[in-house]
């Protein structure tokens, strides 16, 4: 990357590690080179007017990519193309740093393919990291679905991949975790044109095949991951035993926990809780699980995940400044809480010597609107 000389973005109010104050930034060779307190006199200084300048959002976790891969029902798009829309889409919603969350694992819920997507979304990775296109930087999540026959084989496959950086362990089974209620999974079939005599057929055939696979998936898991240079973390966590467990197996990160007692388990136990933005933007769980907005009172979130909205992370963030969170602390929440759970100590904050990773927001009648982002000191969106 070719760093501008010298960029000096002033009259900006700039969210630090603890408080907001009014001042003056200045960008130097991809990194913060300097902060101070109050306006520029400097003719090139980028006047803010007021703005807020904030660090670059860390997403840990999000799907986009398969929105953008399947567009609409049956029109798969060009996975490469779809790759670009997914980057161009999360840079202008101020995410500097992209965890790709790929799926590992069909369990024949959804009906889209998956595996293919996996495979396609690892090799277009591969192949674009380094082509100069990407406006965030991006890097994998994998996602891997515990009762799944394929699980394992896929993570065979990429499991030492250079850019692997998490690896959350899943399991969708209907009567479990995010389906827990089988009423509502049920109507979600039917809604989607299944026959009842067939949703009972798919239901007991999953149940079935989790008694056999998961069990012995998560163990040949654990043991294939424990010695890489990942993150782990659990998902959709929904009872306080399985916390435990997953604390005892080294897990350190519940992701999407669906009741409150779960969240405040992992909190007990050292554990951190990455929860949905979207949960937070529409005011509850598309799924009925528990409220987001009811975990962050409860002291038990330590991160938001876009999971399948990336705009929805910085406006998270100010519905829960809105609602009284310190304007510095609901910005950790997408920047310096995500930096820290994944071990990234080279962005997340608006430090000297750290990464020119920023957004430029604009407040609007009570709209949070990302104006500019920049990625090492360069403008991107």
């Amino acid at each position: 990357m070719t760093y501008q000389a010298e960029t000096v973005l002033t009259n900006a109010r700039l969210v630090l590690s603890d408080h907001v104050v009014l001042g003056t930034l200045v960008l130097r060779g991809g990194l913060i080179a300097d902060i101070a307190e109050g306006a520029s006199s400097l003719p090139g200084a980028l006047d803010f007017g007021g703005d807020i300048l904030m660090p670059g959002i860390i997403d840990l976790h999000t799907d986009n990519l398969e929105r953008q891969v399947e567009p609409r029902a049956g029109a798969r798009w060009p996975s490469r193309s779809a790759f670009l829309a997914h980057d161009g889409q999360c840079a202008a919603a101020g995410v500097t740093t992209v965890f790709d969350a790929l799926c590992l694992g069909n369990l024949g819920i959804d009906k889209d393919d998956r595996a293919r997507t996996f495979r396609e979304g690892v090799s277009d990775l591969t192949a674009l990291s380094g082509s100069g296109l990407f406006k965030s930087d991006h890097v994998l999540h994998l996602r891997c679905e515990l009762p799944a026959a394929d699980m394992l084989d896929s993570l065979h496959t990429v499991a030492e991949h250079p850019l692997v950086r998490m690896v959350s362990l899943m399991d969708h089974t209907p009567g479990v975790g995010q389906y827990a209620d089988l009423e509502r999974f049920r109507a979600r079939k039917r809604r989607e044109g299944m026959a009842p005599s067939d949703i009972e057929v798919l239901i007991e055939h999953l149940m079935s095949q989790r008694a056999k696979l998961r069990e012995p998936n998560r163990r040949a898991l654990l043991d294939l991951v424990r010695t890489l240079p990942v993150v782990l973390a659990s998902h959709d966590d929904e009872t306080v035993e399985e916390i435990a467990d997953n604390h005892a197996d080294g897990i350190t990160i519940s992701e999407f926990p669906v009741r409150l007692a779960a969240a405040r388990a992992a909190k007990s136990h050292g554990m951190d809780v990455i929860a949905g933005a979207p949960n937070i933007v529409r005011g509850g769980s598309h799924s009925g699980n528990v409220s987001a907005a009811e975990m962050l009172a409860a002291g038990a979130v330590d991160a938001l995940a876009s999971d399948y909205v990336p705009p929805a992370l910085v406006e998270a963030c100010f519905v829960a400044a809105d609602a009284g969170l310190p304007l510095a602390a609901a910005v950790a929440l997408i920047t310096s809480g995500p930096a820290r759970l994944a071990g990234l100590k080279d962005r997340g904050r608006l430090m000297p010597g750290l990464r020119a990773d920023l957004v430029r927001v604009r407040r609007y009648e009570g709209l949070a609107a990302p104006m500019a982002v920049w990625r090492q000191g360069e403008r991107v969106a």
